[in-house]
């Protein structure tokens, strides 16, 4: 039995992180199909760790690609947060991750000092579902993206008529039913502990946190993008959102300013946990702290 309480589990790696799929009832070959075929389109399209996806032919010479319908909806996202952030959340830190280590061959050996991100501005437009660049620029989605996918599963396994579902990647995940999900929310500091649980209900909960790619020097993944460098004032966050896309978003965000700033514009709950190790959580929060 799951720990939804659904008595079917498809569990397979991708994307790097370890997904699990778990439901009233046992999916067909054809959904478990389906599902990898969303992922599998999504990787092609945005990973930067792919030379022959989508995104990566931006990295060359700039120019312009087409993205799947997915591209609108992240967009819109990231143009917002690169707003209300005033750039410090952008996708163009590509290129500070690769030069930092977290590489094609995740070498994870740093081959320089961190560089700002590209400017977010007349020379690249991402509007609609398309993008273009007057210059060559390194996109990473992975601020939103696999909130993102983790919602594209969860409307492929809705289609097909699980409506109840868990969808969890990593982390990152939705829940769909009648009972509620209780999640345990990882110490940043000791792997094996909670610092508190939250209830989980037709909602989606992501997470960041620092200690999850870290390499060299301390260094990992949640970059501020005007000077390249990574944040160390945040070292863990949870969203709770009615999307993963918007909820692995505002995660990444969560590091970069004050919760106020996002929630003039978003709805979300949430837990933000400094480096000193306060922790600092939104009142209407459905769970608790320890």
């Amino acid at each position: 039995m799951s720990p939804a309480g659904y008595a079917h589990r498809f569990s397979f790696d991708a994307i790097g992180t370890r997904w699990h799929i778990d439901t009233p009832g046992e999916l067909t070959a054809e959904v478990r199909a389906a599902v990898v075929r969303v992922i599998d389109h999504y990787d092609a399209t945005y990973s930067r760790f792919r030379a022959d996806s989508l995104v990566s032919a931006l990295a060359a010479d700039g120019g312009c690609v087409d993205l799947p319908p997915s591209g609108d909806a992240l967009g819109r996202v990231f143009r917002t947060l690169h707003r209300l952030t005033d750039g410090a959340m952008s996708p163009l830190v590509g290129r500070s991750l690769d030069q930092l280590g977290y590489d094609a061959d995740y070498s994870f050996v740093p081959r320089g000092a961190p560089v700002p991100a590209a400017a977010w501005d007349a020379t690249f437009q991402w509007r609609g579902s398309t993008i273009s660049s007057g210059q060559p620029v390194m996109l990473d989605v992975g601020a939103a993206g696999k909130g993102q996918l983790v919602d594209l599963v969860s409307a492929t396994l809705a289609e097909a008529g699980h409506r109840e579902h868990t969808v969890d990647a990593g982390g990152d995940m939705v829940h769909y039913g009648t009972g509620a999900l209780r999640v345990a929310l990882e110490h940043p500091y000791a792997l094996d502990t909670a610092i508190g649980v939250v209830t989980l209900q037709d909602r989606a909960l992501c997470a960041s946190a620092s200690n999850r790619r870290r390499w060299a020097d301390g260094l990992h993944h949640v970059l501020d993008a005007t000077t390249g460098q990574c944040v160390d004032t945040v070292v863990a966050s949870w969203v709770l959102a009615d999307n993963a896309l918007v909820a692995d978003a505002l995660a990444t965000a969560l590091f970069l300013v004050p919760p106020e700033v996002l929630l003039a514009e978003f709805d979300f709950d949430y837990i933000r946990v400094s480096s000193e190790g306060r922790a600092h959580y939104s009142s209407s929060l459905a769970g608790a702290l320890f």
